[in-house]
């Protein structure tokens, strides 16, 4: 079984926002398999269990808040007695234009906190993540509050484009392995200039 972790905030408050990006991966993964999420109090998230293609998998989307990411990912690992390097996260990142992802085997948070908790609390980094561009805060917001904001109208395209390639990115990491999917979809042009993308946080 093959774990894949969505990030981000649980409630109606933060359904939209930059940050929940990896929850929409979910939604779009139940929606493309079937699969239904239902809360799960032992793992402290909303779960799925299905399947892509020949491999058994299990969605993730922890209610913790995303600063303890980690205790729900921890929990799930210890249930069902699996490796690190088992689990897939997914989530947002403000160094990337919207629509753009990136595919990793390892590496820091980056200054997540949802990944600096997982990898905190797993302590490791050893395991695949698909980044999803969220775009880079403007000079006048705190990071706080742009990453809980909304994204614009302008930005719905990329919003969608960056949601279907990671979906499409997790698949491929299933299918062929993770240096395959980061050959593919590491390679793919990026939507904004680079001097635009030199402002980015990360």
């Amino acid at each position: 079984m093959r774990i894949i972790v969505g990030l981000g905030n649980p409630g109606r408050k933060y359904t939209g926002t930059r940050h929940n990006v990896g929850f929409e991966v979910m939604h779009k993964m139940c929606h493309d398999h079937g699969i239904q999420m239902k809360s799960n109090r032992r793992f402290r998230a909303e779960v799925g269990e299905g399947k892509i293609g020949s491999e058994p998998i299990l969605l993730l989307a922890p209610t913790t808040y995303m600063n303890l990411s980690g205790d729900a990912v921890s929990a799930a690992l210890r249930f069902y007695k699996l490796p690190p390097s088992e689990i897939i996260v997914v989530y947002d990142d403000v160094s990337l234009p919207v629509g753009a992802i990136r595919v990793r085997e390892r590496g820091s948070a980056g200054g997540q906190k949802g990944m600096a908790d997982i990898i905190h609390k797993l302590g490791t980094d050893e395991f695949p993540r698909v980044r999803i561009g969220i775009g880079a805060k403007p000079p006048s917001w705190t990071l706080a509050d742009y990453v809980l904001s909304r994204f614009l109208r302008e930005e719905w395209a990329g919003f969608i484009q960056g949601v279907t390639l990671a979906t499409d990115a997790i698949e491929k990491i299933l299918r062929d392995g993770t240096q395959a999917a980061m050959n593919h979809f590491n390679a793919r042009p990026k939507k904004e200039k680079p001097s635009e993308e030199k402002n980015a946080e990360e």
